[in-house]
């Protein structure tokens, strides 16, 4: 009793309330994306998993600058829900919904193939869907399910849409990653689904360090086309993205997330700054941390060697037999 007497004291709301307040306003980033007048009228920007979380306030955010975007979503009606809260909220109506499964290789073959045919630029590509906790999946393709989310799927999409990227130089790529790469290991096998723990976020550490990886090679084999390649940070966001985590974890991040973690329009702000920041232009091969810093990213993702091998590996998974 005494201690619920002290948790119900108008003191104590008070103070926890107070609190609150003085870590969201510390946890703000030295740069804000609303103070940033880049303008991308004529410009035409992807942004994939756009129908929810980070990805709809990137492209919230893009459709704001004047940008043609398209939402590159696996569900129909999240999409277009989605797609009516941009065009309303920004008075853009060169908004567009296309639907892509990115865990699916002949999916995003599809989405890619459409692109081509519709699109006659592309400046911006931003890598953001994404999945963790999920169980062991194999795709009909043969890929464990979170792997060709996080990984096959988005180094297919990029490599398709490459050659239309680079006539519409300067142009960015930008794939979401995590400070959890750091966690991560490089086994190939993990690709098929083999040797892999399958708890809470293990496995999608090892596919965030493959997004660094795979960016950083990406960037070197980009020197002097005018497209520029960097992952990011989100920071400890609160979306969907542990929706497959247990609901004890699940209560538990939420409940603490209130008060430390960033909401999905904080956490899409590294992604906007790699994308339109001036002070990116020609930047390549960085990792940038939910502040917008550029920070040295774990040493595996530095491992040069690594990276060609890492590259050709995903080439050789993804290519069409």
């Amino acid at each position: 009793m005494f201690l619920l007497d002290i948790l119900c004291h108008p003191v104590w709301a008070f103070t926890t309330a107070l609190l609150a307040l003085v870590v969201r306003f510390q946890r703000r980033g030295r740069w804000d994306p609303r103070a940033c007048t880049v303008r991308l009228t004529g410009k035409t920007a992807i942004v994939t998993g756009a129908n929810t979380g980070i990805g709809k306030f990137i492209a919230l955010d893009f459709a704001h600058r004047g940008a043609r975007v398209i939402l590159a979503c696996r569900s129909e009606a999240r999409g277009k829900a989605a797609l009516q809260e941009i065009r309303e909220k920004t008075g853009n109506s060169d908004v567009h919904l296309r639907l892509v499964d990115v865990s699916s290789l002949d999916s995003v073959r599809e989405f890619a193939k459409r692109i081509l045919e519709e699109e006659k630029a592309l400046h911006i590509l931003v890598n953001n869907a994404g999945v963790s906790g999920l169980p062991r999946q194999i795709t009909k393709d043969g890929f464990d399910t979170t792997f060709a989310t996080n990984v096959l799927g988005p180094f297919l999409l990029t490599a398709l849409l490459l050659d239309l990227i680079k006539r519409s130089a300067p142009a960015r790529i930008v794939t979401v990653s995590s400070v959890n790469h750091k966690k991560g290991h490089v086994d190939f096998s993990h690709f098929h689904g083999e040797n892999l723990t399958y708890y809470m976020d293990i496995a999608y550490n090892h596919t965030k360090l493959h997004n660094v990886i795979l960016t950083s090679e990406q960037a070197r084999r980009l020197e002097g086309t005018g497209v520029t390649a960097n992952s990011v940070h989100p920071g400890v966001v609160m979306t969907e993205v542990i929706r497959h985590y247990p609901c004890i974890i699940r209560c538990i991040f939420n409940l603490i997330g209130i008060f430390f973690f960033k909401s999905p329009e904080e956490g899409a702000v590294s992604s906007i700054y790699c994308a339109v920041a001036e002070e990116m232009e020609g930047v390549t091969g960085k990792y940038c941390d939910s502040d917008c810093y550029l920070v040295l990213p774990a040493p595996l993702a530095r491992d040069a060697a690594l990276a060609v091998k890492d590259f050709e590996v995903c080439e050789r998974l993804t290519s069409k037999l």
